[in-house]
Formats: structure tokens, sequence, C-alpha cells
């Protein structure tokens, strides 16, 4: 069975063959990668089995593409509440639980009605019960306390949380460029 043209993305890799995120993934649509292809930003690394074609070309569709141009990440990341869970590791800072993104929420160390603020200095990832549980309360008010203190972190730390996270999806041919330095088989 040919598979459908939504089901062929193409892995999105820097000029450096690392991917531009981990989390979510770096993926282009197949018409986004022909069209990147034709105006030679990228260089194919890998292909499906599906083509594409017009009346006069043929191409294989690309799995796996390379940025030509080195794109600088930003230092820091957006300050978001997808950004607060990667941070953390999807794991509540109280309680140490790793929950399912729809479980968590965030919460403030120093409760904004005792003149927190909403930073990413005094945000954490929380689960619903132990957020409930804390309250409006000083962590010196309920003895709860977070695991690690909160703080900014820089891209390259999302990133290599992000590698912790395999996508739902993954095509045999970007395994090689997502876990480069996984350790080899041996035999």
């Amino acid at each position: 069975m040919t598979p459908s043209l939504e089901s062929c993305p193409a892995l999105v890799l820097n000029a450096d063959y690392r991917p531009l995120s981990y989390l979510p993934l770096s993926l282009w649509s197949w018409q986004d990668a022909v069209k990147a292809v034709f105006l030679e930003r990228v260089d194919i690394l890998s292909e499906y089995d599906r083509t594409v074609h017009s009346p006069s070309f043929r191409m294989r569709l690309p799995s796996v593409i390379a940025l030509r141009d080195y794109v600088s990440p930003a230092r820091y990341p957006a300050f978001t509440r997808f950004n607060v869970f990667l941070r953390d590791s999807f794991r509540c800072q109280y309680c140490e639980r790793r929950k399912p993104t729809p479980e968590l929420t965030f919460d403030h160390v120093i409760p904004r009605s005792k003149g927190g603020h909403t930073t990413w200095e005094n945000v954490v990832t929380s689960c619903g019960h132990c957020n409930t549980r804390k309250g409006s309360q000083l962590p010196s008010q309920c003895g709860m306390y977070p695991h690690r203190a909160p703080w900014r972190p820089q891209s390259a730390e999302l990133q290599e949380n992000g590698r912790g996270f395999p996508p739902n999806y993954l095509h045999d041919s970007w395994r090689d460029f997502l876990y480069w330095d996984a350790e080899l088989e041996q035999g």
C-alpha cells in the first residue's frame, strides 16, 4: 500500500545536521520540503519510496533534509506553559511524578496573591492535586517546596530535554539523525 502524501513529512535538520527542534520535532509538510529543494535551500539526505510527479518531472519525496544555511537558535526560549513543562521534564515539582500534559498545570512558587510574578524564576510544573493542595500559600506555610528551584533555561537545555520525549511517529530514515549519540548495538 502506498503511503498517503500527508504521512510523508520531512525531518528538517539545521546545517550542522541536528534537528531544528526536538519537541516539537522539526517537520515540514511534503509540499514545503519539495519547494525548499527546488529553491535550493536544502539538501536531501534521505527519501521515501513515495514519488510525486508532473507531466515533465518525477521526484521521490524527501524524508530527511538539511538546511544549507545555518539557523542560529534563540539563546532563550519563549516563556510558555509547554516550555515550562519541558524544562521540568513533564514532572510535578512537588510530588515528582511524571504526568501526561493534560494532567499538568503550573504553579506560582510565590503566589500572585502574595506578590509573585509569572516568570521563569517563579513558575514550576505541578499536577492538579499538588497545585490544589498548595493553593495560594507560600512554600513555608504549607511545607511544599519544589524539587528544583525554577530557573530561566537556555534553548539548548530545552532541546536536550526534548530528546527524551520521542514523538508518536518516527520514520526509520529519521533515527540516525535524531539519536546520533545513542549507544550502538554490538554484534
